[in-house]
């Protein structure tokens, strides 16, 4: 059997969102597990930025950029319409909101885990910067069940690996934060069988160079 190959860290988000859209879309690659201290020559061979995830699809194309490997995987197959086909402009305003948190809410995530983690008097106020974003989201979902809609869509995927570890930087506050409508969304995702299996651990690939097939049949 012939598959795409998708080199992935485990706990990294963007790997995250990448192997979460390869799991929707029914979707299979050969998984290789790397840590960033012993990156593979096969994967600098085709992407020597070095970062994690990248694919090389069937026909050799080399995509190293989460949400490209994200629209891959739905343009593949989409069966559960997570591009919101029939609704005009849906991917594009996807897009959107994912290149603003990507581009914003990130840089202020991590500035927020570096307080926590280094023990730094900027804590609140670095967390206060994250919260608007997080306000925006708990609106959405005042609106509807989803980000986008009522049903799970590319961006939902997309932000959530972010949201979670926004959430566990300051557990006892989160839990007792005025987003209750983003903890149900998130809860929802962490306890999935499909965050599960994207979730689940594997063997470095450089330890035994065997390819472990992920992915599931639609």
């Amino acid at each position: 059997m012939s598959l795409p190959v998708l080199y992935s860290l485990r706990n990294c988000p963007y790997a995250i969102r990448a192997r979460l859209a390869i799991y929707a879309s029914g979707q299979k690659v050969y998984l290789r597990d790397l840590v960033l201290s012993n990156k593979p020559a096969e994967m600098l061979a085709v992407s020597p930025k070095g970062t994690v995830p990248v694919l090389v699809t069937l026909d050799n194309a080399v995509i190293d950029e989460s949400v490209s490997i994200m629209q891959w995987a739905f343009s593949q197959t989409d069966p559960g319409d997570y591009r919101h086909n029939s609704a005009p402009n849906a991917l594009a305003e996807m897009l959107f909101l994912i290149e603003r948190y990507d581009n914003e809410f990130k840089g202020y995530l991590e500035k927020y885990r570096c307080a926590k983690r280094y023990h730094e008097t900027s804590l609140i106020n670095d967390r206060q910067k994250c919260e608007p974003y997080l306000a925006e989201l708990e609106m959405r979902l005042s609106q509807h069940q989803y980000l986008m809609s009522d049903k799970p869509s590319l961006a939902d995927l997309a932000l959530m690996p972010f949201v979670r570890q926004f959430a566990r930087v300051e557990r006892q506050w989160y839990l007792q934060s005025p987003y209750p409508k983003l903890r149900q969304w998130l809860n929802c995702y962490l306890q999935s069988k499909m965050f599960s299996k994207v979730m689940s651990q594997h063997s470095m690939w450089l330890d035994l160079k065997e390819d472990v097939v992920f992915g599931r049949s639609v």
